[in-house]
């Protein structure tokens, strides 16, 4: 089973997108911020990310830095799902080294597409 590592400073965020995946089977670990998605992902096995941008502590695209710095994660898809949907905000999030941008309110039959394309 993958595991995603959903992270969201807004606790129903989480709550939706836990809800949604692991409804189409996928083990769920969740964080409120990227400084706890940091030391979760650097304790565990996480095949795939999904991150807000906008949290306390640290941001979305720091943690994407932060991932793509650890070697366990260099190559891990990285989503990040945000309000943000301006071009310069989501090219900063692909210079960082996010595989890909989704904008809330989110379809959770968009976001499940979007996970199988880039899960391994």
């Amino acid at each position: 089973m993958h595991s995603i590592l959903a992270v969201d400073d807004s606790a129903s965020m989480r709550q939706m997108v836990a809800f949604t995946l692991k409804g189409a089977g996928y083990n769920v670990i969740e964080a409120a911020d990227g400084q706890e998605a940091l030391d979760k992902a650097r304790a565990g096995n996480i095949d795939l990310v999904l991150t807000d941008q906008n949290m306390p502590r640290m941001d979305g695209i720091t943690l994407v830095q932060n991932l793509r710095g650890l070697a366990a994660y260099a190559t891990t898809p990285i989503l990040i799902l945000t309000t943000e949907s301006g071009a310069d905000m989501k090219a900063k999030g692909k210079a960082a080294g996010a595989t890909g941008w989704l904008v809330k309110p989110f379809d959770p039959g968009k976001l499940l597409d979007v996970v199988r394309k880039v899960i391994r």
